[in-house]
């Protein structure tokens, strides 16, 4: 016969209850109000304005990681250089957590100081790294960046170990620029990176982005810059926007099956002041010597 509980031992009973109750409530407000700053301090830190020029269009598509205490550090930048031209930056720092997203702002804060010293996007990297090296902070990043005369559409691109940037051109032709890279940034010191040339004509599309766009447990990087290259090439094609192919793009990105963060860049051109260049867009020399135009390459 089961034994019949005291009124003593069922408060007691309530009271462990209420308590358990108590403190599994305040880890959850901890929790969300972490959340919370996580995400304050990632969207205080990207840039509310982009530089406007004749021709140009930038749009920007960013949506953080929401999933427990899992927030990243991506980001995107656009800004005008001492020169006139507009230095571009995509990149992601390791980790998801509070750390990662303020370790992103020094990596941003750090490309925009030395980018007044230097431009160039290869020494630009390589001065960064070295930075980063010197906070002897345990994380890294990778990062994208490029430096666009919106002129001429000419543009210099280098890679810390970041994913491929997606172009398309006005007459149909898109697909996953092929440049060399260098190691992520933050990791060894002494690091090198190539620089490639590209031309942006007419109607063409750039579109960069992070990992957390096209790769996850439901999608494979392959299959996921495949799926930004068809919206690229549309877009260009249909000569839509660049606000809309950025959203499309970020739209794709619930697609891989999580919730990692996710940041796009695209960069669109009307028309470039080059005489003779071709209205698709065309292939400069690759990562030395003077550039050259490729007749009928594509524009990486």
């Amino acid at each position: 016969m089961p034994r019949k509980r005291s009124p003593d031992e069922g408060d007691e009973l309530l009271a462990r209850l209420g308590s358990l109750t108590a403190q599994a409530r305040e880890r959850a407000e901890q929790q969300r109000t972490q959340v919370e700053l996580a995400i304050a301090l990632q969207r205080g830190m990207l840039p509310r304005d982009l530089p406007a020029a004749p021709g140009l269009h930038l749009a920007v598509r960013y949506t953080p990681a929401t999933y427990g205490l899992n927030v990243g550090g991506d980001w995107y930048d656009a800004f005008t250089l001492p020169d006139g031209r507009i230095g571009l930056s995509i990149g992601d720092v390791q980790g998801h957590n509070i750390e990662a997203a303020a370790y992103m702002g020094q990596v941003r804060a750090g490309l925009r100081a030395l980018a007044s010293v230097t431009g160039e996007p290869g020494e630009l990297l390589a001065r960064t790294n070295e930075l980063l090296i010197s906070l002897s902070s345990e994380l890294f990043a990778t990062c994208t960046f490029m430096r666009l005369d919106p002129v001429t559409g000419e543009l210099e691109s280098a890679r810390a170990g970041h994913i491929p940037f997606v172009w398309a051109t006005a007459d149909g032709r898109a697909g996953v620029a092929d440049d060399e890279g260098g190691p992520p940034l933050g990791i060894d010191s002494g690091m090198r990176y190539p620089v490639t040339r590209h031309r942006l004509g007419t109607g063409g599309v750039f579109v960069l982005l992070t990992d957390g766009v096209v790769e996850g447990p439901s999608l494979n990087i392959e299959e996921g810059l495949d799926q930004v290259v068809r919206l690229a090439g549309i877009a260009a094609v249909a000569g839509l926007k660049a606000q809309a192919l950025a959203a499309a793009v970020i739209k794709g990105a619930e697609s891989v099956g999580h919730d990692d963060d996710a940041a796009v860049l695209v960069v669109r051109l009307d028309a470039p002041c080059v005489p003779g260049l071709d209205q698709a867009g065309v292939r400069l020399q690759g990562r030395t010597g003077a550039p050259r135009l490729a007749d009928g390459g594509p524009p990486v």
